[in-house]
């Protein structure tokens, strides 16, 4: 001790107190980095990130360099700490020192330095990689040896530290990321990044128009009827069949028949050679891959079909774009031709409608793991073909069927249980007052 001045050990003390809380943060720091903010800087040519992301390739060796210069400095802070109390207070300043050196550790080379680096991982891992890098090259027969132990114990239990796997995020982990992105993402964006991952929950009899709504050219009838239907239609697709959708012909553009519907000698035959085949879609396929689909075939309108081949509908690529960016109109409810706001906060709702239209239309939760349209979802709760007047609760909803035909809902009263039970609530409020 008397070959050292008290001050060079105190200062030697403090710089060492300092190399622990570098290592610390760095250590925090590199693990506390965001992979993919990583990876997005490396792709735009930052030094620094693509520094880092090649010392993480090998995270048992930048762990590696990180625990044996933090342990060093540590257990030499340790050791002075006990010169300088066996200096200072005799035996009393050996028992005291590891309290001391214990407590100033904790403070200003771990929880203060530990705290920083994990709220500005970059600011402390980025430039701590210009250290350790050499670092690593100058400590690399002491890392290769203790991460050769290290390994060895690991792979005794199962794992490869050379074999890392890439950072995949499945489609719920990704939407828990979209959804807490917050301001960073806009909510429009924010809502359309969130469809796109729910289009490999729905299939194509979910959005697809029913057979029973298609708009088509049926050319056993008459000419002047398909005339009509040409010059009326609100499509720019219509399919053609004979009698029955099932025998369909193909698929006819109405732009293409702009200059003949301006004739009065149009025939069938016209048509048909305005006719294109038909596109055919089996049920059950799901949306993010008719969309792909109608991309690579370079369609726009399919036919879907069921394993016997029976036509069970139409599905568009307006239809499957709408799921991803919203209805094309502001007011939902308004426009919808089958749900009928009343003033009583009820809906009069033909029982043709799909659930998930509705559940758009009025932010419902109406179950679809089952049957597609509301009479279906009758038919099933009840087991049974039910009757004119017959009141029914599925799940929160309180249905009242008002009109049945060819056995089917054709027309129900429908309001959310909430809704009804705040009016029996202000009546009953009502009442008490008076």
């Amino acid at each position: 001790m008397d070959d050292y001045p008290t001050a060079v050990l105190v200062g030697a003390l403090i710089a060492l107190i300092f190399l622990s809380a570098f290592f610390s943060s760095s250590e925090t720091g590199m693990v506390a980095l965001n992979r993919y903010r990583l990876r997005h800087l490396v792709k735009q040519g930052n030094r620094s990130a693509k520094r880092v992301e090649k010392m993480l390739e090998r995270p048992d060796r930048l762990l590696g360099v990180i625990l044996v210069g933090n342990n060093l400095v540590n257990n030499a802070a340790a050791t002075l700490a006990a010169l300088l109390g066996l200096y200072w207070l005799g035996e009393l300043g050996t028992a005291l020192a590891p309290i001391f050196i214990t407590i100033v550790m904790l403070i200003f080379s771990e929880v203060t330095p530990k705290t920083y680096a994990a709220l500005r991982p970059e600011a402390v891992a980025f430039p701590a990689s210009l250290i350790l890098k050499p670092l690593q090259w100058l400590f690399t027969p002491v890392v290769w040896t203790v991460n050769g132990i290290g390994n060895f114990i690991l792979r005794l239990f199962g794992v490869r530290p050379d074999k890392i796997d890439d950072d995949h995020l499945s489609p719920e982990e990704l939407r828990t990321v979209v959804n807490e992105a917050g301001g960073l993402i806009p909510e429009k964006h924010q809502r359309m990044l969130l469809n796109i991952l729910d289009l490999e929950k729905a299939t194509v009899e979910d959005i697809m128009i029913p057979r029973n709504d298609m708009v088509g050219v049926d050319l056993d009838a008459d000419m002047d009827d398909i005339m009509e239907t040409l010059r009326t239609s609100q499509h720019t697709r219509l399919p053609v069949y004979k009698g029955d959708p099932n025998n369909m012909v193909g698929l006819l553009h109405l732009r293409k028949l702009s200059r003949l519907l301006l004739r009065d000698d149009i025939s069938k035959a016209d048509l048909m050679q305005h006719t294109v085949e038909p596109f055919y879609v089996p049920e059950g396929t799901q949306l993010h891959r008719q969309l792909i689909n109608f991309q690579n075939a370079k369609r726009r309108i399919g036919v879907v079909v069921d394993e016997y081949g029976d036509v069970l509908g139409l599905i568009t690529l307006e239809d499957i774009l709408e799921e991803i960016v919203g209805e094309f109109t502001t007011d939902l409810a308004a426009s919808s031709q089958d749900i009928h706001p009343q003033e009583d906060d009820s809906y009069v709702i033909d029982g043709g409608a799909h659930l998930r239209d509705i559940n758009k239309v009025l932010h419902w939760e109406l179950p679809t793991d089952g049957p597609k349209t509301l009479n279906g979802l009758i038919t099933e709760h009840l087991q049974d073909i039910p009757e004119t007047s017959l009141c029914l609760r599925i799940d929160h909803y309180l249905i009242e069927i008002m009109q049945m035909k060819d056995n089917m809902v054709k027309t129900v009263k429908m309001r959310h249980a909430s809704s009804f039970i705040e009016e029996a609530t202000t009546e009953q409020e009502a009442r008490t007052q008076i």
